[in-house]
């Protein structure tokens, strides 16, 4: 849908954001014109009945949730056959948003958890889960109010069908250690993931950083994080303490309840704030909440994440002590006059060679090097450049590379091998290319969150082949070729999507990350998931 167009009484105003599994529009209500913001299925999903399933769960949850620092659900309908949710409009910008900028002010920032928790707990008390609370999901209005958005993925404690044990859902760089393993989630693991939010928040850094999918969830189980008061000394040392404690490994560990999490912030020595640069603020205590909810134990999916050996945190770098300068000498002296004249020669010799060489320009034919000469150009030219770690490309040009030629005249003739083989076509063909087409960054989340729930589906699927495979050595056969043909496709094409994704290609990154998902999908019906 475009804006201008309509569906039912409402029309769309523009795209406010896309998901794995719809869409958000800004939309008027043409009857009593009111600006609202209208989520639906995309419309190849609409099919899916575990994905309509989900959608009408979403609903509901969303239905029996009134609190000022959630997103209102307004109401519900089918238009034109689809099914939708009209929503409050939250006008503002995320806290993600904001982060871009850098940390947030320690006052601003605990301000903002403080209202993210007074919603988690009026959703606690209701026995929803939300387990996606990332910066993304926390929008601020102008007035500075947080507002709790998209539960999409939440869960009611009455409702366990749709999401078993095994199956990972919500965003790596916020998930709680269970969440990775593909254990039960509970309200602790909302807490865990806000704990998260704030370090991010006051740091302006996410406390694990990891050049894969597999080592950030490894980090989440495994790795202790530096605590966020090395990033900010300026930080107070007991928020520093809450931040830690929200963040532990085990749920027994971690605060309780929202209510206790926005306890320990209204404990936090005012002092200490207002030192850290920000003006002191003032929490009103809410209403308490009664015993926290947590699911019922089910059986835990055997998880290869939890066997990752830990990663100790990365010291920060020493500073190198600076000697004292030496004192003073004539030979000091000297030794400047001679690197002044040295220059002054350097700049004369530079001087004279460009006169000549404008001189002797038109009368030197243009030389360019043969295929002979550059031994390595074929195997570059033939070999697709490999992504470096860290996402960055290796195509680029080595330091010490020499300088560009001229593109050959005309009328010198150059074996088809001899082209493709020298720098000078290396060098052209990306200037020949059209200019990519600008990729929004509503595209960019779309697929990252597709990636991501990609990837923990295929942990979840790679950890139950692997037992099946065991158990079918043991018994004398292998896995069928099929299913493993069909599990490494998954994996290439993940990787493939990722590469894409952290080039900034999205169109080749949906591709990429469609193939996968279809073999995830084989894969999850052989092993009945």
């Amino acid at each position: 849908m475009k804006p201008g167009d309509r569906i039912g009484d409402y029309e769309i105003l523009g795209e406010l954001g896309r998901g794995g599994m719809g869409s958000v529009y800004k939309v008027r209500n043409v009857l009593y014109d009111r600006i609202e913001a209208l989520k639906i299925l995309l419309p190849d999903l609409a099919g899916r009945q575990e994905l309509v399933a989900r959608f009408l769960r979403e609903i509901k949850l969303v239905a029996s949730l009134n609190h000022p620092n959630i997103g209102a659900l307004r109401s519900a309908l089918t238009l034109e056959g689809q099914l939708v949710m009209i929503m409050e409009y939250v006008e503002g910008t995320s806290i993600d948003q904001r982060i871009e900028k850098g940390a947030l002010p320690v006052a601003e920032a605990v301000k903002y958890a403080d209202q993210a928790l007074q919603g988690l707990g009026h959703a606690h008390k209701q026995g929803v889960v939300h387990r996606d609370i990332k910066p993304a999901n926390l929008m601020v209005t102008p007035d500075g109010v947080v507002k709790v958005m998209d539960f999409g993925i939440a869960f009611s404690g009455s409702e366990h069908k749709l999401t078993s044990t095994g199956t990972t859902l919500g965003s790596l760089a916020y998930m709680s250690p269970e969440q990775v393993k593909g254990e039960a989630a509970d309200l602790r693991s909302d807490l865990y993931s806000l704990g998260i939010s704030l370090y991010e928040m006051v740091t302006g850094e996410r406390p694990f950083k990891a050049d894969s999918d597999y080592a950030m969830m490894a980090a989440h189980v495994k790795e202790t994080p530096r605590p966020p008061i090395e990033l900010q000394p300026g930080l107070p040392g007991s928020l520093n303490a809450v931040i830690l404690q929200a963040i532990a490994k085990e749920k027994a560990d971690r605060f309780q309840s929202a209510e206790e999490f926005r306890n320990a912030l209204l404990e936090l020595d005012s002092a200490g704030r207002a030192g850290a640069g920000a003006a002191t603020v003032v929490l009103t205590p809410a209403t308490p909440i009664p015993s926290a909810w947590r699911p019922a134990a089910t059986q835990h999916m055997r998880s290869t994440i939890a066997d990752a050996p830990p990663r100790a945190a990365a010291p920060g770098p020493a500073v190198p002590r600076v000697p004292s300068a030496p004192a003073a000498s004539h030979r000091g002296l000297y030794m400047t006059l001679g690197a002044v004249l040295a220059l002054a020669l350097l700049v004369a010799a530079g001087t004279y060679y460009k006169s000549g060489a404008a001189r002797s320009t038109a009368e030197q034919p243009v030389v360019t090097p043969s295929a002979s000469s550059l031994p390595a150009a074929k195997a570059v030219a033939d070999t697709a450049p490999a992504p470096a770690p860290g996402g960055e490309s290796a195509s680029k040009p080595a330091p010490d590379a020499g300088p560009r030629v001229a593109a050959p005249a005309p009328e010198r003739q150059t074996p088809p091998a001899a082209v493709a083989a020298t720098p000078v076509e290396l060098q052209e063909k990306p200037a020949a290319k059209a200019a990519p087409e600008p990729v929004s960054s509503a595209q960019l989340d779309e697929l990252e969150t597709q990636i991501d729930q990609l990837t923990a589906r295929a942990l979840a699927v790679d950890a139950t082949l692997e037992t099946l495979r065991q158990r079918q050595r043991a018994a004398g056969y292998d896995l069928r070729a099929d299913m493993a043909a069909q599990q490494e496709s998954m994996k290439l094409n993940l990787s493939k999507a990722r590469q894409a994704f952290d080039k900034g290609d999205a169109a080749r990154g949906k591709r990429y990350a469609d193939l996968a998902e279809a073999a995830l999908g084989k894969l999850e019906k052989f092993i009945g998931r």
